[in-house]
């Protein structure tokens, strides 16, 4: 089969390399998948460049969601078992952590369904508790982990603003449903802010950045707050002043979904059952704004690293080379 295999860390335009690999061979407790499509996040870049908490052996495959074809038919969505990723024809998972996929989602939507949206989904009704009327306020919101988290902040009937980074992601981010997007780049953040909810600022605030998208955070959290801490693509971790969040009287709450599946793993099943009921009422749709073939896949995480893509990047093994869509 093809696979594309990292055999050092670097750039992912410069060591992923597309060749010739044997199928994977399942373990004990794993089924071999077809890959109907993968889905890029920003950890495959992390991988990539040896930055990531999993550091998988080298050679790797990397790729960590993806909807897939099992040897019976049914389409399901998993995290393949490192280091077979998802960015091949075949990669294996433990059968255990299978998920059903939605039946209103095509493949590329089903595999940007999973990682993405439960971080949010976690983030904001098990974490942060998001209650209805209340504001959200979502930093990166046109990339994938944002957009999520603003169609989720939507569907639990909050108000919902956005930020980005670029006049060319505004237009993302309305489509993802935000009530008010801001343009870190032409505007001033804080001052925006404020501005759009009378000087109250926001209950909620969903941080995949960090950096200076933190120390903003802080200046706009309400009285009673919460502030999500998601991820660092920023590159830069802050280091909260907690006298700041003893006078604010806010909350600064960590969020790992990935520890639910040693923790609790139920809580998992239970979010996507949440999630195939939301999407399938038409309340949440992953934002899929390129569609590549297989071959493409190292130029399309290299844009993810680069950070200039909008909602999701799907890799699709049954595309031709130069079908994108």
């Amino acid at each position: 089969m093809q696979a594309w295999q990292v055999h050092e860390n670097g750039e992912p335009s410069e060591v992923m390399r597309l060749e010739e690999v044997e199928r994977p061979t399942p373990g004990d407790g794993q089924v071999l998948l077809k890959v109907r499509a993968a889905n890029i996040n920003f950890p495959d870049v992390l991988m990539c460049r040896g930055h990531y908490q999993v550091r998988p052996p080298l050679p790797f495959t990397p790729g960590v969601e993806i909807c897939g074809e099992t040897e019976d038919g049914r389409r399901v969505i998993a995290n393949p078992a490192l280091p077979h990723g998802g960015f091949a024809e075949y990669a294996v998972a433990d059968a255990a952590t299978l998920l059903p996929a939605p039946e209103s989602l095509d493949d590329a939507e089903t595999a940007a369904l999973h990682i993405g949206y439960q971080t949010g989904w976690f983030g904001l009704h098990r974490r942060a508790h998001l209650e209805a009327g209340e504001t959200l306020l979502v930093h990166a919101a046109a990339g994938g982990v944002g957009s999520a988290a603003v169609q989720l902040g939507k569907a639990a009937g909050a108000r919902v603003i956005g930020v980005v980074g670029g006049a060319d992601k505004v237009a993302a981010a309305r489509e993802s449903g935000c009530d008010v997007v801001i343009d870190r780049k032409s505007e001033d953040v804080i001052a925006a802010v404020k501005e759009a909810t009378g000087g109250r600022g926001a209950d909620v605030i969903y941080d995949p950045v960090g950096g200076e998208a933190y120390t903003q955070s802080t200046k706009v959290v309400a009285f009673e707050g919460r502030i999500v801490v998601v991820g660092f693509a920023s590159g830069t971790i802050p280091s909260p002043g907690l006298n700041h969040a003893l006078v604010k009287n806010y909350s600064i709450l960590g969020l790992h979904w990935g520890l639910y599946g040693a923790k609790n793993p139920k809580l998992i099943s239970h979010c996507h059952e949440q999630l195939t009921e939301l999407a399938a009422r038409g309340a949440i749709k992953p934002l899929v704004s390129e569609r590549v073939p297989l071959a493409g896949a190292a130029a399309a995480v290299q844009r993810v690293a680069d950070g200039v893509t909008t909602g999701r990047v799907a890799v699709l093994p049954s595309l031709e080379n130069g079908a994108a869509a």
